[in-house]
Parts: structure tokens; sequence; C-alpha cells
């Protein structure tokens, strides 16, 4: 049930997070959270670029107008395709961090805080529009990590690290309910942290301290797991021609020996289908 990657990015990344494809440039987005780094890497022609942030950056989305917004520690933040940068929504909360964030199918950030002591529900998700309107979705939880939509818009899958699952709720129009678990990560797996679902509407989950990937489809089933030799998995994504090749990210933060590629980004060609993904609309 292994398959077989290649380095995409060798890098030494404290808290490789957040791959993203942007469709419109043809690159890979990825952050270090806590290096304040948001990069690219362009497949097609090896050329990688990368910016320092102000503060900790927990993701970066494409916008539907160009550049990115930006899930940061004092809050959300827009950066024009000029590289000018403004605040969307800005709340300084003590102690508290950004963390994962995903675009749903109507536009919407929903984007993910995190306490830095890990304090359990000190963190939120919440769901941004385009024209700066925020509503808290979760409160309470304690480290908001992947949140991804089932092809048709009609579920979400979410995970707090945590609590070992992988959660799914009923979506419509920006509301979610009906909170059940898609699964539970057994003990000495590791922690689910960033997912991605697939245009067959499976759900593959990042393990962090399980140095793997693992598929599940829409009933919970484990039906393939790719192993890795760096134990910090910490996201993936589809990419590249036709969506085709898993991204993941990883980290060496808090490892006393890691992995010559932990903090790297991987890649396997060909793992599967990807969905495309939609720009915040803002």
């Amino acid at each position: 049930m292994s398959a077989g990657y290649e380095v995409a990015v060798r890098a030494e990344a404290t808290l490789g997070e957040g791959p993203t494809w942007d469709a419109a440039t043809g690159r890979l987005i990825w952050l270090d959270i806590l290096g304040m780094r948001l990069h690219t890497y362009d497949p097609a022609t090896g050329r990688r670029t990368v910016r320092t942030t102000e503060q900790h950056v927990g993701a970066a989305k494409p916008r539907v107008g160009g550049g990115l917004v930006l899930n940061l520690r004092d809050g959300v933040g827009l950066l024009g395709p000029d590289g000018g940068f403004g605040w969307l929504h800005h709340e300084p909360v003590p102690g508290r961090r950004a963390n994962d964030a995903a675009v749903a199918p109507d536009g919407s950030l929903w984007a993910g805080t995190m306490r830095y002591d890990e304090a359990a529900g000190g963190g939120t998700l919440a769901r941004l529009t385009g024209a700066g309107t925020v509503e808290t979705v979760l409160p309470g939880v304690t480290v908001s990590n992947g949140t991804g939509w089932s092809p048709d818009g009609r579920l979400m899958y979410y995970v707090d690290t945590p609590t070992r699952r992988v959660d799914v709720f009923d979506h419509d129009a920006g509301r979610v309910a009906n909170r059940r678990p898609l699964v539970e990560i057994e003990e000495g797996a590791g922690h689910p942290d960033g997912l991605t679902v697939d245009a067959d509407g499976c759900v593959w989950v990042a393990l962090w301290d399980g140095a793997a990937v693992r598929r599940y489809t829409p009933a919970g089933t484990l039906d393939r797991v790719i192993e890795l030799p760096t134990p910090r998995t910490t996201a993936c994504a589809f990419g590249g021609t036709g969506l085709s090749d898993l991204y993941i990210t990883t980290a060496r933060v808090g490892l006393s020996s890691p992995h010559p590629l932990s903090g790297s980004v991987l890649v396997v060609p060909g793992a599967g289908k990807g969905l495309p993904q939609p720009a915040f609309a803002g």
C-alpha cells in the first residue's frame, strides 16, 4: 500500500506547511510557518521564489483577481499582484497564531487558529468573505488543521489534531451541521494534520509523527498508504499537469535528529486525480 516519492524541493523548513496549487501560474505555493517564509515552486522549470513575511503565516491561497490571501498571526491579510499588503481582518490575540486555511466552493476563506502553547480550546475556525465579513464557525478548537470539501460541496472535512479524528459535516451555503467522525487515527500511527480531497471524493490526510499520508474513502475506509521517511508529515495537495501529482510538506521542528529530507517538499507523481481549487473571492 505504499508508493514511491520524489523530492520536489529540498529544503530545511522548520514547519513546512500549506501546499496549494496555483492553477493560474502553474506553481506550487507552500510555507514555512515558523520560519515566516512564503515559497513558490514551478515544477516545469524548477524555478523557486521565497518571500519573508512579517509574521508567522499559516496559509496562503490564490485570489480571484491575482495575489494571495494570507492567514497570519494577527488576522487575515491580502497580498496584491504588485506585492502590496493590506489587512482584510485584523484581530490580534496574545498567544495565538494562524494555522491551516482553505477556500470553500463559494470562494470564502475558512481560516484556523491555535495557541502557541496548544492550550485546549484556544483556537477557532472562522469563515471570511471577500467583503471582509467574519463568522466564527467552530469556537473552542485546539489545533485547527486540515479543511476540505467533497466534489459536490455538500460535505466538509475537518481536523482538530489532538482529537485524532477526521470529522465530516453536512455543508450548505457556508453553514455546517451534523458533525461526526469520518475516521479516528489509531494510537501509534501519528496525528492527523493537513488534508485534501480528490476527484473521487476520497480524503488524503498527512500524519504528524506518522511518516505517512493516508487515503480514506467517503465511507471512512482506509484504502491507500504512502509511507515516507520524514516523521513529521504536515499537509498534502494535488498539483501539476492534470492535478495528478501529490505534493507533501514536512517539518523538522522538535526533532532531535531530523531526517535529511525533513523540511523538504516531496511529491508522488501520478498519485491520483485532484480537484481544481477555487480562488478566494476577495
